[in-house]
């Protein structure tokens, strides 16, 4: 167990020593703030007074402190949902340049067996994306709530944080089954930039999964990090849709509401149907522990004794 705990503690010290890679990982999420800042936000707050005009007299009924205050909690879901895709990568390519510095024919000599190897892998790319993940969500709440009432409590904070941990854990088991087909690590950092490009859209960081075709949101939500992020965005949103709703009076009998998850994703639609909270749950759950096990046994068959 201190052999692992060990392992465990080389390799997210690894990670840290090396800046370039935090910054790296971080690259995707910087991406998402600049665009938002440049023309997003205005996107986003167009398509909110769209859907407003659908309801004579809304106009007066609602802030624009709270419209921005959606927008700008829409954004940090999205921040969120990329770097939970590129940080966990970044922290698992510890173990892509320890089989090209051949560091990995050491590792195996030791007592540890393959399997506990590769869970050590796993757990510190998990920590330190837990790490990481929870220092953005952190910033994000505390620079958002100086602008205004975010309506979030402390039950639904910490649901916030758990559901970054959960995101950290699940990317982190889906990239440790990717990173073992890598030799080298040219071919890590290239796969990086092409998931780097693709993640944004994967998760409706740039425009929301249910402006695509029935066909594209299915393929979007089969991945977690989709799931993930529309999971955050529901705890992170939803006071505030309550505030707004309340605020209308029933006057439209909470359709504005509505249109507004509907347009900005508050739920995965998956071939033909919808998966709610606890199906989302459930779904990622499934795919952690399919890809632990998948995992062990990819790494264990690699690596096989004489």
């Amino acid at each position: 167990m201190r052999g692992i705990l060990g392992f465990i503690k080389r390799n997210v010290l690894l990670f840290f020593k090396d800046w370039q890679s935090i910054l790296f990982s971080l690259l995707t999420s910087i991406i998402v703030l600049v665009l938002y800042l440049l023309f997003l936000k205005g996107t986003f707050v167009s398509a909110i007074q769209s859907a407003m005009e659908q309801y004579p007299g809304l106009t007066s009924m609602v802030s624009q402190k709270d419209i921005a205050m959606f927008a700008n909690l829409f954004l940090l879901s999205g921040i969120l949902g990329s770097a939970m895709i590129s940080v966990p990568f970044s922290c698992i390519t510890v173990l892509v340049k320890d089989r090209a510095n051949k560091v990995d024919y050491d590792i195996l000599a030791t007592p540890m067996k393959r399997g506990q190897i590769i869970f050590a892998y796993f757990v510190s790319a998990v920590l330190t994306s837990i790490l990481l993940n929870s220092i953005i969500l952190a910033v994000g709440l505390i620079g958002i709530r100086m602008q205004g009432n975010m309506y979030l409590n402390i039950s639904q904070v910490i649901k916030a944080f758990s559901i970054v941990a959960l995101g950290s854990i699940s990317a982190s088991a889906i990239f440790m089954i990717v990173v073992l087909f890598f030799k080298t690590v040219s071919a890590c950092e290239a796969f990086f930039g092409i998931l780097s490009a693709a993640s944004g859209f994967v998760i409706g960081a740039y425009i929301p999964i249910s402006q695509f075709s029935n066909e594209v949101q299915t393929v979007c939500n089969l991945f977690p990090a989709s799931q993930i992020t529309i999971m955050l965005r529901n705890i992170l949103l939803n006071g505030l849709l309550e505030h707004i709703n309340t605020s209308l009076q029933g006057v439209d009998q909470g359709m504005f509401v509505l249109s507004l998850k509907e347009y900005f994703t508050f739920q995965a639609k998956l071939f033909k149907g919808y998966l709610d909270m606890n199906k989302m749950l459930e779904y990622i759950l499934g795919v952690i522990l399919f890809c632990i096990v998948t995992q062990i046994m990819i790494y264990s068959g690699s690596y096989k004794k004489n």
